[in-house]
Protein backbone atom coordinates (compact mmCIF):
# COMPACT_ATOMS: atom_id res chain seq x y z
CA UNK A 1 0.00 0.00 0.00
CA UNK A 2 1.19 3.58 -0.67
CA UNK A 3 2.68 5.35 2.32
CA UNK A 4 0.33 7.83 4.03
CA UNK A 5 0.19 10.05 7.10
CA UNK A 6 -3.28 10.71 8.53
CA UNK A 7 -4.34 13.20 11.20
CA UNK A 8 -7.61 12.69 13.06
CA UNK A 9 -8.95 15.34 15.47
CA UNK A 10 -5.34 16.28 16.22
CA UNK A 11 -4.52 19.13 18.60
CA UNK A 12 -1.20 20.96 18.60
CA UNK A 13 0.23 22.70 21.65
CA UNK A 14 3.50 24.28 22.72
CA UNK A 15 5.73 22.59 25.34
CA UNK A 16 4.25 24.91 27.99
CA UNK A 17 0.72 23.78 27.09
CA UNK A 18 -0.48 26.71 24.96
CA UNK A 19 -2.99 25.43 22.37
CA UNK A 20 -2.01 26.20 18.77
CA UNK A 21 -4.63 24.29 16.76
CA UNK A 22 -7.41 21.81 17.45
CA UNK A 23 -9.37 19.16 15.55
CA UNK A 24 -7.00 18.87 12.59
CA UNK A 25 -8.12 16.28 10.04
CA UNK A 26 -5.80 15.74 7.07
CA UNK A 27 -4.07 13.08 5.01
CA UNK A 28 -0.64 13.38 3.38
CA UNK A 29 -0.04 11.04 0.46
CA UNK A 30 2.79 10.26 -1.92
CA UNK A 31 3.15 13.80 -3.21
CA UNK A 32 5.06 16.99 -2.48
CA UNK A 33 3.08 19.13 -0.05
CA UNK A 34 4.06 22.66 0.94
CA UNK A 35 3.04 23.50 4.53
CA UNK A 36 2.53 27.24 5.01
CA UNK A 37 1.13 29.51 7.71
CA UNK A 38 2.03 32.44 9.90
CA UNK A 39 5.05 32.30 12.20
CA UNK A 40 4.21 30.70 15.53
CA UNK A 41 1.09 28.89 14.28
CA UNK A 42 2.69 25.46 14.80
CA UNK A 43 4.20 24.30 11.49
CA UNK A 44 7.44 23.05 13.06
CA UNK A 45 5.46 21.54 15.94
CA UNK A 46 3.33 19.62 13.42
CA UNK A 47 6.42 18.26 11.65
CA UNK A 48 7.87 17.10 14.95
CA UNK A 49 4.59 15.38 15.84
CA UNK A 50 4.57 13.63 12.46
CA UNK A 51 8.16 12.53 13.03
CA UNK A 52 7.34 11.18 16.49
CA UNK A 53 9.58 13.72 18.25
CA UNK A 54 6.64 15.18 20.20
CA UNK A 55 3.77 13.30 21.84
CA UNK A 56 0.21 13.75 20.62
CA UNK A 57 -1.71 15.86 23.13
CA UNK A 58 -5.12 14.97 21.69
CA UNK A 59 -6.32 13.15 18.60
CA UNK A 60 -4.45 10.62 16.53
CA UNK A 61 -1.61 10.44 14.01
CA UNK A 62 -1.34 7.32 11.86
CA UNK A 63 1.92 6.98 9.92
CA UNK A 64 2.08 4.33 7.23
CA UNK A 65 5.75 4.15 6.33
CA UNK A 66 9.06 5.58 7.53
CA UNK A 67 9.78 9.29 7.93
CA UNK A 68 12.91 11.40 7.98
CA UNK A 69 12.98 14.91 9.51
CA UNK A 70 15.23 17.81 8.49
CA UNK A 71 15.25 20.32 11.34
CA UNK A 72 15.97 24.04 11.01
CA UNK A 73 18.71 24.19 13.62
CA UNK A 74 20.90 21.34 14.80
CA UNK A 75 23.74 21.36 17.30
CA UNK A 76 26.53 19.11 16.07
CA UNK A 77 28.22 16.80 18.55
CA UNK A 78 31.91 17.46 19.20
CA UNK A 79 33.96 15.76 16.51
CA UNK A 80 30.90 14.69 14.48
CA UNK A 81 31.78 14.14 10.82
CA UNK A 82 29.92 13.78 7.54
CA UNK A 83 30.34 10.00 7.85
CA UNK A 84 28.70 10.10 11.29
CA UNK A 85 25.76 12.05 9.91
CA UNK A 86 25.25 9.42 7.21
CA UNK A 87 25.67 6.65 9.78
CA UNK A 88 28.42 4.99 7.75
CA UNK A 89 31.47 5.33 10.01
CA UNK A 90 31.51 1.64 10.89
CA UNK A 91 30.96 0.57 7.27
CA UNK A 92 33.79 2.80 6.06
CA UNK A 93 36.08 1.43 8.77
CA UNK A 94 35.46 -2.08 7.43
CA UNK A 95 36.39 -0.91 3.92
CA UNK A 96 39.60 0.68 5.25
CA UNK A 97 40.53 -2.55 7.01
CA UNK A 98 39.76 -4.47 3.82
CA UNK A 99 42.09 -2.20 1.87
CA UNK A 100 44.79 -2.74 4.49
CA UNK A 101 44.26 -6.49 4.45
CA UNK A 102 43.25 -6.63 8.13
CA UNK A 103 39.52 -7.27 7.79
CA UNK A 104 38.08 -10.53 9.09
CA UNK A 105 36.35 -13.06 6.86
CA UNK A 106 32.95 -12.14 8.33
CA UNK A 107 33.61 -8.42 7.77
CA UNK A 108 34.55 -9.04 4.14
CA UNK A 109 31.38 -11.03 3.61
CA UNK A 110 29.19 -8.26 5.03
CA UNK A 111 31.11 -5.30 3.55
CA UNK A 112 29.13 -2.80 1.46
CA UNK A 113 31.52 -2.22 -1.42
CA UNK A 114 29.30 0.47 -2.99
CA UNK A 115 29.00 2.50 0.22
CA UNK A 116 31.49 5.26 -0.59
CA UNK A 117 30.15 5.67 -4.11
CA UNK A 118 26.54 5.92 -2.93
CA UNK A 119 27.39 8.49 -0.25
CA UNK A 120 29.41 10.53 -2.75
CA UNK A 121 26.48 10.44 -5.19
CA UNK A 122 24.11 11.70 -2.49
CA UNK A 123 26.49 14.57 -1.68
CA UNK A 124 26.99 15.52 -5.32
CA UNK A 125 23.19 15.68 -5.72
CA UNK A 126 23.16 18.60 -3.28
CA UNK A 127 26.32 20.20 -4.63
CA UNK A 128 28.79 19.14 -1.93
CA UNK A 129 32.23 17.67 -2.52
CA UNK A 130 34.02 17.01 0.75
CA UNK A 131 35.87 14.11 2.40
CA UNK A 132 33.64 11.98 4.58
CA UNK A 133 35.85 12.57 7.60
CA UNK A 134 35.23 16.34 7.41
CA UNK A 135 34.00 17.62 10.81
CA UNK A 136 30.54 19.19 10.56
CA UNK A 137 31.79 22.13 12.62
CA UNK A 138 34.05 23.12 9.72
CA UNK A 139 31.12 23.50 7.33
CA UNK A 140 29.22 26.75 6.80
CA UNK A 141 25.55 26.82 7.76
CA UNK A 142 24.51 26.33 4.15
CA UNK A 143 26.95 23.48 3.57
CA UNK A 144 25.77 21.74 6.74
CA UNK A 145 22.14 22.03 5.61
CA UNK A 146 23.01 20.45 2.26
CA UNK A 147 24.89 17.59 3.91
CA UNK A 148 22.03 16.91 6.34
CA UNK A 149 19.58 16.84 3.43
CA UNK A 150 21.83 14.44 1.53
CA UNK A 151 22.04 12.15 4.58
CA UNK A 152 18.27 12.25 4.93
CA UNK A 153 17.63 11.16 1.34
CA UNK A 154 20.42 8.56 1.59
CA UNK A 155 18.34 6.80 4.27
CA UNK A 156 15.47 6.62 1.73
CA UNK A 157 12.47 7.16 4.04
CA UNK A 158 8.92 6.97 2.68
CA UNK A 159 8.31 10.57 3.76
CA UNK A 160 10.64 13.56 3.86
CA UNK A 161 9.67 16.12 6.51
CA UNK A 162 11.64 19.26 5.67
CA UNK A 163 11.63 22.35 7.89
CA UNK A 164 12.77 25.36 5.81
CA UNK A 165 15.24 23.32 3.71
CA UNK A 166 16.50 26.29 1.66
CA UNK A 167 17.33 28.53 4.63
CA UNK A 168 21.00 29.57 4.59
CA UNK A 169 21.51 28.10 1.12
CA UNK A 170 23.08 29.99 -1.76
CA UNK A 171 21.45 30.12 -5.17
CA UNK A 172 23.11 26.89 -6.28
CA UNK A 173 22.01 25.13 -3.10
CA UNK A 174 18.41 26.28 -3.50
CA UNK A 175 18.33 24.93 -7.05
CA UNK A 176 19.79 21.64 -5.79
CA UNK A 177 16.93 21.28 -3.29
CA UNK A 178 14.37 21.99 -6.01
CA UNK A 179 16.01 19.40 -8.27
CA UNK A 180 16.19 16.82 -5.48
CA UNK A 181 12.50 17.17 -4.63
CA UNK A 182 11.45 17.14 -8.27
CA UNK A 183 12.97 13.65 -8.58
CA UNK A 184 11.79 12.38 -5.19
CA UNK A 185 9.47 9.39 -5.56
CA UNK A 186 8.12 9.27 -2.00
CA UNK A 187 6.03 11.72 -0.05
CA UNK A 188 7.34 15.07 1.15
CA UNK A 189 5.93 17.64 3.58
CA UNK A 190 7.89 20.87 3.22
CA UNK A 191 7.61 23.86 5.56
CA UNK A 192 8.94 26.76 3.53
CA UNK A 193 8.61 30.44 2.70
CA UNK A 194 10.67 29.97 -0.49
CA UNK A 195 8.19 30.86 -3.22
CA UNK A 196 10.32 29.31 -5.94
CA UNK A 197 10.33 26.00 -4.05
CA UNK A 198 6.61 26.23 -3.28
CA UNK A 199 5.90 26.63 -6.99
CA UNK A 200 7.12 23.05 -7.48
CA UNK A 201 4.72 21.54 -4.92
CA UNK A 202 1.79 19.31 -5.86
CA UNK A 203 -0.38 20.74 -3.07
CA UNK A 204 -0.31 23.52 -0.48
CA UNK A 205 -1.62 22.99 3.07
CA UNK A 206 -2.25 26.10 5.15
CA UNK A 207 -2.18 25.88 8.93
CA UNK A 208 -3.98 28.65 10.83
CA UNK A 209 -5.37 29.14 14.33
CA UNK A 210 -8.76 28.18 12.88
CA UNK A 211 -7.58 24.83 11.55
CA UNK A 212 -6.06 23.41 8.39
CA UNK A 213 -7.01 23.71 4.71
CA UNK A 214 -5.65 21.89 1.67
CA UNK A 215 -5.29 23.46 -1.75
CA UNK A 216 -4.51 21.22 -4.71
CA UNK A 217 -1.84 22.75 -6.90
CA UNK A 218 1.25 24.89 -6.41
CA UNK A 219 1.88 28.29 -4.82
CA UNK A 220 0.36 30.32 -7.66
CA UNK A 221 -2.84 28.27 -7.49
CA UNK A 222 -2.96 28.72 -3.72
CA UNK A 223 -2.55 32.49 -4.04
CA UNK A 224 -5.42 32.72 -6.51
CA UNK A 225 -7.65 30.70 -4.17
CA UNK A 226 -6.63 32.85 -1.20
CA UNK A 227 -7.47 36.04 -3.11
CA UNK A 228 -10.96 34.67 -3.77
CA UNK A 229 -11.29 33.66 -0.11
CA UNK A 230 -10.24 37.15 1.03
CA UNK A 231 -12.81 38.76 -1.23
CA UNK A 232 -15.48 36.41 0.12
CA UNK A 233 -14.47 37.23 3.72
CA UNK A 234 -14.70 40.95 3.00
CA UNK A 235 -18.14 40.44 1.46
CA UNK A 236 -19.27 38.49 4.54
CA UNK A 237 -17.88 41.23 6.79
CA UNK A 238 -19.84 43.88 4.92
CA UNK A 239 -23.01 41.77 5.08
CA UNK A 240 -22.57 41.19 8.82
CA UNK A 241 -22.07 44.92 9.46
CA UNK A 242 -25.20 45.73 7.41
CA UNK A 243 -27.20 43.09 9.28
CA UNK A 244 -26.18 44.50 12.67
CA UNK A 245 -27.07 48.01 11.54
CA UNK A 246 -30.49 46.81 10.30
CA UNK A 247 -31.13 44.94 13.58
CA UNK A 248 -30.26 48.09 15.54
CA UNK A 249 -32.57 50.21 13.35
CA UNK A 250 -35.40 47.68 13.70
CA UNK A 251 -34.94 47.55 17.45
CA UNK A 252 -35.04 51.34 17.64
CA UNK A 253 -38.24 51.45 15.55
CA UNK A 254 -39.85 48.85 17.84
CA UNK A 255 -38.94 50.88 20.93
CA UNK A 256 -40.34 54.07 19.40
CA UNK A 257 -43.56 52.32 18.25
CA UNK A 258 -44.09 50.79 21.68
CA UNK A 259 -43.47 54.14 23.35
CA UNK A 260 -46.12 55.81 21.17
CA UNK A 261 -48.67 53.07 21.93
CA UNK A 262 -47.91 53.28 25.63
CA UNK A 263 -48.41 57.05 25.60
CA UNK A 264 -51.78 56.69 23.81
CA UNK A 265 -52.85 54.00 26.28
CA UNK A 266 -51.90 56.09 29.29
CA UNK A 267 -53.75 59.06 27.80
CA UNK A 268 -56.94 57.07 27.25
CA UNK A 269 -56.82 55.64 30.76
CA UNK A 270 -56.31 59.08 32.25
CA UNK A 271 -59.43 60.40 30.48
CA UNK A 272 -61.50 57.54 31.87
CA UNK A 273 -62.21 56.08 28.46
CA UNK A 274 -60.93 52.65 29.42
CA UNK A 275 -61.77 50.47 32.41
CA UNK A 276 -58.86 50.14 34.83
CA UNK A 277 -58.69 46.34 34.53
CA UNK A 278 -58.44 46.50 30.73
CA UNK A 279 -55.77 49.19 30.93
CA UNK A 280 -53.81 46.97 33.30
CA UNK A 281 -54.09 43.97 30.97
CA UNK A 282 -52.92 46.05 28.02
CA UNK A 283 -49.97 47.29 30.02
CA UNK A 284 -49.00 43.72 30.95
CA UNK A 285 -49.29 42.58 27.33
CA UNK A 286 -47.20 45.55 26.22
CA UNK A 287 -44.50 44.73 28.72
CA UNK A 288 -44.54 41.04 27.74
CA UNK A 289 -44.37 41.96 24.06
CA UNK A 290 -41.50 44.34 24.73
CA UNK A 291 -39.63 41.63 26.63
CA UNK A 292 -40.10 39.09 23.83
CA UNK A 293 -38.96 41.61 21.22
CA UNK A 294 -35.90 42.44 23.28
CA UNK A 295 -34.97 38.76 23.62
CA UNK A 296 -35.44 38.14 19.89
CA UNK A 297 -33.35 41.20 19.07
CA UNK A 298 -30.62 40.08 21.48
CA UNK A 299 -30.45 36.64 19.86
CA UNK A 300 -30.29 38.16 16.35
CA UNK A 301 -27.55 40.56 17.44
CA UNK A 302 -25.59 37.70 19.02
CA UNK A 303 -25.75 35.68 15.78
CA UNK A 304 -24.84 38.72 13.69
CA UNK A 305 -21.89 39.62 15.91
CA UNK A 306 -20.73 35.99 15.69
CA UNK A 307 -20.74 36.24 11.88
CA UNK A 308 -18.96 39.60 12.12
CA UNK A 309 -16.27 38.19 14.42
CA UNK A 310 -15.73 35.16 12.19
CA UNK A 311 -15.38 37.35 9.09
CA UNK A 312 -12.89 39.60 10.88
CA UNK A 313 -10.83 36.60 11.99
CA UNK A 314 -10.73 35.29 8.43
CA UNK A 315 -9.56 38.65 7.14
CA UNK A 316 -6.94 38.89 9.90
CA UNK A 317 -5.56 35.52 8.81
CA UNK A 318 -5.87 36.05 5.07
CA UNK A 319 -4.62 39.64 4.94
CA UNK A 320 -1.00 40.33 5.98
CA UNK A 321 -0.12 43.17 8.29
CA UNK A 322 0.93 46.53 6.83
CA UNK A 323 4.13 48.41 7.64
CA UNK A 324 4.78 52.14 7.38
CA UNK A 325 8.20 53.66 8.07
CA UNK A 326 9.33 57.08 9.18
CA UNK A 327 11.79 58.88 6.84
CA UNK A 328 15.53 58.63 7.52
CA UNK A 329 16.39 62.05 6.08
CA UNK A 330 19.31 60.61 4.06
CA UNK A 331 20.56 63.01 1.36
CA UNK A 332 20.91 61.58 -2.15
CA UNK A 333 24.63 62.42 -2.49
CA UNK A 334 25.82 61.59 1.00
CA UNK A 335 28.57 58.98 1.34
CA UNK A 336 27.21 56.16 3.48
CA UNK A 337 30.04 53.66 3.03
CA UNK A 338 33.49 53.89 1.50
CA UNK A 339 36.29 51.30 1.39
CA UNK A 340 39.67 52.25 -0.10
CA UNK A 341 42.12 49.36 -0.74
CA UNK A 342 40.86 47.49 2.31
CA UNK A 343 42.22 44.08 3.24
CA UNK A 344 40.46 42.13 5.95
CA UNK A 345 40.36 38.77 7.67
CA UNK A 346 41.30 37.03 10.89
CA UNK A 347 44.92 36.33 10.00
CA UNK A 348 47.15 39.03 8.48
CA UNK A 349 49.08 36.34 6.64
CA UNK A 350 45.91 34.99 5.04
CA UNK A 351 43.46 37.84 4.36
CA UNK A 352 39.97 36.85 3.32
CA UNK A 353 39.56 40.07 1.34
CA UNK A 354 42.40 42.04 -0.24
CA UNK A 355 42.61 45.55 -1.74
CA UNK A 356 38.85 46.05 -1.88
CA UNK A 357 37.44 49.43 -2.91
CA UNK A 358 33.67 49.88 -2.65
CA UNK A 359 31.20 52.65 -1.94
CA UNK A 360 27.51 53.29 -1.28
CA UNK A 361 26.20 56.81 -1.86
CA UNK A 362 22.76 58.02 -0.80
CA UNK A 363 19.81 55.63 -0.74
CA UNK A 364 21.41 52.98 -2.94
CA UNK A 365 20.21 49.39 -2.62
CA UNK A 366 23.01 46.86 -2.94
CA UNK A 367 22.77 43.07 -2.89
CA UNK A 368 25.80 41.10 -1.67
CA UNK A 369 25.76 37.61 -3.17
CA UNK A 370 28.14 34.67 -3.28
CA UNK A 371 28.44 30.99 -2.47
CA UNK A 372 28.12 29.64 1.06
CA UNK A 373 31.36 29.90 3.00
CA UNK A 374 33.04 32.48 0.74
CA UNK A 375 33.08 35.21 3.40
CA UNK A 376 29.95 37.37 3.08
CA UNK A 377 29.35 37.48 6.84
CA UNK A 378 32.99 38.44 7.37
CA UNK A 379 32.54 41.42 5.06
CA UNK A 380 29.41 42.49 6.91
CA UNK A 381 31.25 42.36 10.24
CA UNK A 382 33.86 44.65 8.72
CA UNK A 383 31.22 47.14 7.58
CA UNK A 384 29.48 47.42 10.96
CA UNK A 385 32.67 47.60 13.03
CA UNK A 386 32.74 44.09 14.49
CA UNK A 387 35.98 43.46 12.56
CA UNK A 388 38.76 45.97 11.90
CA UNK A 389 40.56 46.23 8.53
CA UNK A 390 44.04 44.73 8.27
CA UNK A 391 44.97 47.61 5.95
CA UNK A 392 43.35 50.35 3.93
CA UNK A 393 40.71 52.88 4.91
CA UNK A 394 37.08 52.31 5.86
CA UNK A 395 34.44 54.98 6.47
CA UNK A 396 30.83 54.22 7.37
CA UNK A 397 27.98 56.45 8.54
CA UNK A 398 27.59 56.28 12.32
CA UNK A 399 23.86 55.48 12.24
CA UNK A 400 24.26 52.04 10.72
CA UNK A 401 22.21 49.10 11.98
CA UNK A 402 22.62 45.43 11.21
CA UNK A 403 20.18 42.56 11.52
CA UNK A 404 22.01 39.27 11.40
CA UNK A 405 20.47 35.83 11.03
CA UNK A 406 20.23 35.34 14.80
CA UNK A 407 18.90 38.87 15.47
CA UNK A 408 21.76 39.35 17.91
CA UNK A 409 20.87 42.98 18.65
CA UNK A 410 17.91 41.81 20.75
CA UNK A 411 18.32 40.81 24.38
CA UNK A 412 16.60 37.40 24.64
CA UNK A 413 16.01 37.81 28.39
CA UNK A 414 13.80 40.91 28.08
CA UNK A 415 10.52 41.70 26.37
CA UNK A 416 10.02 43.04 22.86
CA UNK A 417 8.83 46.33 24.35
CA UNK A 418 11.91 46.66 26.56
CA UNK A 419 14.17 45.97 23.58
CA UNK A 420 12.34 48.60 21.54
CA UNK A 421 12.82 51.22 24.28
CA UNK A 422 16.51 50.35 24.58
CA UNK A 423 17.11 50.67 20.82
CA UNK A 424 14.88 53.76 20.50
CA UNK A 425 15.48 55.70 23.73
CA UNK A 426 13.77 58.82 22.36
CA UNK A 427 10.38 57.17 21.83
CA UNK A 428 7.69 57.54 24.50
CA UNK A 429 5.53 54.66 25.71
CA UNK A 430 2.65 55.35 23.30
CA UNK A 431 5.01 55.62 20.32
CA UNK A 432 6.69 52.35 21.30
CA UNK A 433 3.43 50.45 21.45
CA UNK A 434 2.09 52.05 18.26
CA UNK A 435 5.26 51.10 16.36
CA UNK A 436 5.20 47.52 17.63
CA UNK A 437 1.49 47.23 16.79
CA UNK A 438 2.33 48.02 13.16
CA UNK A 439 4.37 44.82 13.20
CA UNK A 440 1.39 42.99 14.85
CA UNK A 441 2.88 43.00 18.35
CA UNK A 442 -0.26 44.46 19.90
CA UNK A 443 -1.11 44.86 23.58
CA UNK A 444 0.14 41.82 25.52
CA UNK A 445 2.10 40.49 22.52
CA UNK A 446 4.59 43.33 23.00
CA UNK A 447 5.30 41.98 26.50
CA UNK A 448 6.55 38.61 25.20
CA UNK A 449 10.08 37.65 26.21
CA UNK A 450 12.27 37.60 23.10
CA UNK A 451 13.81 34.24 24.02
CA UNK A 452 10.38 32.58 23.83
CA UNK A 453 9.67 33.73 20.25
CA UNK A 454 9.85 31.55 17.16
CA UNK A 455 12.58 32.33 14.63
CA UNK A 456 10.21 34.28 12.40
CA UNK A 457 8.66 36.19 15.30
CA UNK A 458 12.13 37.11 16.57
CA UNK A 459 13.16 38.52 13.19
CA UNK A 460 9.91 40.47 12.95
CA UNK A 461 10.61 41.85 16.44
CA UNK A 462 14.11 42.85 15.33
CA UNK A 463 12.75 44.64 12.28
CA UNK A 464 10.15 46.38 14.43
CA UNK A 465 12.79 47.59 16.90
CA UNK A 466 15.18 48.81 14.18
CA UNK A 467 12.80 50.22 11.58
CA UNK A 468 9.79 51.14 13.72
CA UNK A 469 11.41 53.99 15.65
CA UNK A 470 10.84 57.71 15.10
CA UNK A 471 14.06 57.98 13.04
CA UNK A 472 15.20 54.75 11.34
CA UNK A 473 18.95 54.38 10.65
CA UNK A 474 20.14 55.85 7.36
CA UNK A 475 22.10 52.67 6.53
CA UNK A 476 20.59 49.24 7.08
CA UNK A 477 22.62 46.03 6.70
CA UNK A 478 20.62 42.80 6.47
CA UNK A 479 22.11 39.30 6.60
CA UNK A 480 19.57 36.84 5.14
CA UNK A 481 16.68 38.72 6.81
CA UNK A 482 13.86 36.64 5.37
CA UNK A 483 15.08 33.17 6.31
CA UNK A 484 12.54 32.63 9.10
CA UNK A 485 9.55 34.67 7.93
CA UNK A 486 6.29 33.17 6.77
CA UNK A 487 5.37 34.21 3.24
CA UNK A 488 2.67 36.69 4.26
CA UNK A 489 5.08 38.47 6.63
CA UNK A 490 7.86 38.22 4.05
CA UNK A 491 5.80 40.03 1.43
CA UNK A 492 4.88 42.73 3.92
CA UNK A 493 8.52 43.19 4.96
CA UNK A 494 9.34 43.54 1.27
CA UNK A 495 6.74 46.29 1.03
CA UNK A 496 8.22 47.97 4.11
CA UNK A 497 11.75 47.82 2.72
CA UNK A 498 10.51 49.31 -0.54
CA UNK A 499 9.19 52.22 1.53
CA UNK A 500 12.49 52.57 3.43
CA UNK A 501 14.31 55.63 2.08
CA UNK A 502 17.77 54.90 3.50
CA UNK A 503 20.75 53.01 2.09
CA UNK A 504 20.40 49.25 2.06
CA UNK A 505 22.93 46.41 1.87
CA UNK A 506 21.40 42.95 1.90
CA UNK A 507 22.80 39.44 1.78
CA UNK A 508 20.17 37.18 0.25
CA UNK A 509 19.99 34.26 -2.13
CA UNK A 510 16.26 34.74 -2.70
CA UNK A 511 15.92 36.40 -6.09
CA UNK A 512 12.22 37.04 -5.50
CA UNK A 513 13.11 39.13 -2.44
CA UNK A 514 15.85 41.07 -4.25
CA UNK A 515 13.51 41.87 -7.13
CA UNK A 516 10.70 42.90 -4.77
CA UNK A 517 12.78 45.44 -2.80
CA UNK A 518 14.25 47.12 -5.88
CA UNK A 519 17.96 46.28 -5.74
CA UNK A 520 19.96 48.77 -7.85
CA UNK A 521 23.46 47.22 -7.71
CA UNK A 522 25.16 43.94 -6.85
CA UNK A 523 28.42 42.98 -5.20
CA UNK A 524 29.42 39.43 -6.03
CA UNK A 525 31.82 37.80 -3.62
CA UNK A 526 33.81 35.06 -5.36
CA UNK A 527 36.53 32.65 -4.38
CA UNK A 528 39.94 33.72 -5.58
CA UNK A 529 42.48 31.55 -7.33
CA UNK A 530 45.28 33.98 -6.51
CA UNK A 531 47.73 32.60 -3.91
CA UNK A 532 47.15 33.95 -0.40
CA UNK A 533 43.81 35.61 -1.18
CA UNK A 534 40.64 33.79 -0.14
CA UNK A 535 38.02 35.88 -1.98
CA UNK A 536 37.50 38.93 -4.15
CA UNK A 537 34.54 41.09 -5.11
CA UNK A 538 32.94 41.93 -8.42
CA UNK A 539 31.01 45.17 -7.94
CA UNK A 540 28.61 46.76 -10.38
CA UNK A 541 29.53 50.34 -11.13
CA UNK A 542 32.74 50.48 -9.05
Amino acid sequence: MPATISLSALSLSTPDGRILSTDLDLTFGCERTGLVGRNGVGKTTLLRVLAGDLPVAAGKVAVGGSVGLLRQAVQHRPGETIADLFGVRAGLAVLRRAEAGTASVDELADADWTLEERVATALVAVGVEAPLDTPLAELSGGQATRVRLAALTFAAPDFLLLDEPTNNLDREGRQAVVALLSGWKGGAVVVSHDRELLETMDAIVELTSLGVARYGGNWSHYRREKALALEAARHDLTDAEKQIAEIDRGAQRSVETKARKDRRGRGAAAKGGMPRIIAGLRKDRSEDSGGVDARITARRRERAFGALSEARERIEILQPFAVTLAPTGLASRKDVLKLNDVSAGYDAAKPILQNVSLSIVGPERVALTGSNGVGKTTLLKLLVGDLQPLSGRLRVTPDVAMLDQTVGLLNPATSILENFRRINPGADANACRASLARFTFRAGAAEQIVGTLSGGEMLRAGLACVLGGPRPPSFLVLDEPTNHLDVASLETIEAGLRAYDGALLIVSHDEAVLDAIGITRRWRLRRSERPGVHAWIEADGE
